[in-house]
């Protein structure tokens, strides 16, 4: 029963990536800009360039569905801030890490842990979201934020887990596997 004990847990959701709402931005303005091309189709002189005249001018509302699509791509940025996407969970001997819809649950036991560190990404507008993501023996899961934490195991996979609070989340990871070694040392 004690085995089960939650330590640590931590949400994220997909609404909060950098990469994810910048490019949701441009699409909305462009749309927005799309719109306000429609509305006045009169051609434009720019110092550098030559904005045309509107190709659709007889038709009063051709422009409408550049403002509705900006407005649904606005009403879909704010309702993936409630979506999960990464669901960290750290017990009494093993993490695990879910997902959302779809995606398998992640378990990494901690007995086959031998490092662990915590570090920063480098400064990066462009991270997208990945969970799970195999490359060059590293697995990452991350959705926004700036800091994670490395495990390393025995067979020589690195585990990177994004997260919010770097700190609580390092020092409780370190105080669990300081007592599986304590554990493991009595043991033999």
């Amino acid at each position: 029963m004690n085995k089960d004990k939650l330590i640590f847990e931590e949400k994220q959701y997909m609404g909060h990536n950098r990469l994810s709402i910048f490019t949701r931005s441009v699409l909305a303005l462009f749309c927005f800009l799309g719109y306000y091309w429609s509305e006045n189709p009169k051609p434009v002189q720019v110092s550098i360039f030559k904005i045309g005249s509107y190709p659709i001018a007889n038709y009063s509302q051709s422009g409408l569905i550049f403002f509705l699509t900006g407005v649904f791509i606005l009403l879909l940025s704010a309702g993936l801030t409630y979506i999960l996407h990464i669901h960290t969970k750290l017990y009494a001997g093993y993490i695990l890490i879910d997902g959302f819809w779809t995606t398998r649950k992640v378990k990494i036991d901690l007995n086959n842990i031998t490092a662990i560190r915590k570090s920063r990404y480098k400064r990066n507008i462009f991270r997208r979201a990945v969970y799970n993501l195999h490359n060059k023996g590293i697995i990452r899961f991350y959705t926004s934020g700036e800091e994670f934490v490395e495990l390393t195991d025995i067979s020589g996979f690195t585990y990177r887990i994004g997260t919010h609070r770097l700190s609580e989340f390092y020092e409780k990871l370190k105080a669990e596997m300081k007592v599986i070694n304590n554990s493991n040392k009595i043991v033999t």
